[in-house]
C-alpha cells in the first residue's frame, strides 16, 4: 500500500541527501520520514472516512446497538479478524484505533483490533509459512487472534473509559455535535464535507507532536539497536527467558515482516521458538513509540494497564508455544 512512500523516503535520504545506506543515522532518518508521513496520512484518511460514516450512523446508535444486542464476545473476535487483514505495525494501527473510538465502538473492541493488527497480517503469514512451516504458522495465527480477543475482553471488563484523555473525550463530544447539526438541519452530503474536513484537520493537528516524537524515538531505535543485542538474555536454560524476552522487546520497534528474519536467527542459535515468538509479539505489538502516540488518547494509567494485559497474554503464549512446539 505504501510502497511508493517507502521508495520516496529512500530516494530522499540516500539519493538527494546522499547519506550512506549503512550509516545508523541514515537508517533512522529513512525510517522517520517513511513512518511519520504514513501514520499522518492514515490518521487523516481514517478520521475523515469515520466522520462521513458517523454523519449517517450516529455514535449513539452504534453504542446502543452494541449494548442492546448480546453478541457473546463475537464483536471482539470480529475486531481481531479485522486486525488480521490490516497490514499495519503497532504505531500505524493507532489512527484506526482513534477512528474506532470516535465512531462509538466500545473501548475493549478497539483494543482487540489494536492488539491483533500488528501481530498477524497476510505478509507476516506468508513469511511465517516459508520460515517455520504450515503447522507453526497456523498455531501462531490462531494464538494471535486469540490474544487480541482475550485482551479486548479483559480490558472491556475493567471499564477503562474514564482513563481516556480529555482530548479524545472532546473529539467524541464534537462528533456528537456534528451529528446533531446534520440531523437538525437535514444537511446534504456536500454541506457536511467541510465540517467533517475541518474536524479531521483539527484532530491531525492535535496528534501531530505525538506522532513526530513517537516516530523519532522509533527511528533511533530502528537505526541504532542491533538485532542481536538481546540474544544472551533468551537462553534455552533460562526459566524466565519468556518474560525477559517480552520485557526487552518493548524498546524495539518493527513490523512483523521486519522482525521475522531476526526470529529465525534466534531460533537457529538455539533459542526456543516460543521465547523467540514472544519476543517478536512484544516488538510488533508493544513499543515505546506506540505508547507515545497513545498518550494523546489515553492516560498513563490506561497505557500501563493495556501494556500489562497484553504482555501477560504474550508471556502465556510464549510458554504455551515452548510446550507445544
Amino acid at each position: 500500500m505504501f510502497n511508493w512512500l517507502e521508495q520516496m523516503a529512500k530516494w530522499l535520504v540516500f539519493d538527494v541527501l546522499q547519506l550512506p545506506p549503512e550509516d545508523h543515522l541514515a537508517k533512522a532518518f529513512d525510517f522517520f520520514i517513511y513512518d511519520s508521513i504514513k501514520i499522518l496520512l492514515l490518521l487523516f484518511t481514517v478520521v475523515f472516512l469515520m466522520g462521513i460514516i458517523n454523519s449517517y450512523f450516529p455514535v449513539d446508535k452504534v453504542k446502543n446497538y452494541l449494548s442492546r444486542n448480546k453478541l457473546y464476545g463475537a464483536e471482539f473476535l470480529m475486531a481481531s479478524l479485522f486486525g488480521v487483514v490490516t497490514p499495519f505495525c503497532s504505531c500505524s494501527s493507532v489512527p484506526l484505533f482513534i477512528g474506532f473510538v470516535r465512531g462509538g465502538i466500545p473501548l475493549g473492541v478497539t483494543f482487540a483490533f489494536l492488539v491483533t493488527s500488528p501481530l498477524v497480517n497476510e505478509v507476516a503469514i506468508g513469511l511465517f509459512v516459508g520460515l517455520f512451516g504450515l503447522k507453526t504458522t497456523l498455531i501462531y495465527v490462531v494464538s494471535g487472534i486469540f490474544l487480541g480477543t482475550i485482551s479486548g475482553l479483559i480490558l472491556q471488563k475493567l471499564k477503562l473509559e474514564k482513563y481516556l484523555t480529555p482530548w479524545i473525550k472532546e473529539v467524541l463530544a464534537n462528533a456528537q455535535k456534528e451529528q446533531d447539526l446534520f440531523v437538525a438541519e437535514k444537511q446534504m452530503f456536500k454541506q457536511r464535507l467541510p465540517i467533517i474536513w475541518n474536524e479531521a484537520v483539527k484532530i491531525l493537528k492535535g496528534v501531530l507532536p505525538y506522532v513526530i516524537i513517537g516516530i523519532a524515538i522509533g527511528g533511533l531505535m530502528h537505526g541504532y539497536i542491533p538485532s542481536g543485542f538481546f540474544e544472551k538474555y533468551m537462553a534455552k536454560d533460562n526459566l524466565f527467558a519468556v518474560p525477559i524476552a517480552t520485557l526487552l522487546s518493548v524498546p524495539m520497534y518493527s513490523n512483523a515482516s521486519g522482525i521475522l528474519p531476526v526470529v529465525q536467527v534466534l531460533v537457529d542459535k538455539g533459542i526456543p521458538l516460543g521465547t523467540a515468538i514472544a519476543f517478536m509479539m512484544g516488538v510488533v505489538g508493544l513499543s515505546l513509540p506506540e505508547a507515545m502516540l497513545l498518550k494523546k488518547v489515553m492516560s498513563m494509567k490506561l497505557i500501563g494497564i493495556f501494556f500489562g494485559v497484553v504482555m501477560l497474554c504474550i508471556m502465556v503464549s510464549g510458554y504455551l508455544f515452548n510446550i507445544i512446539l
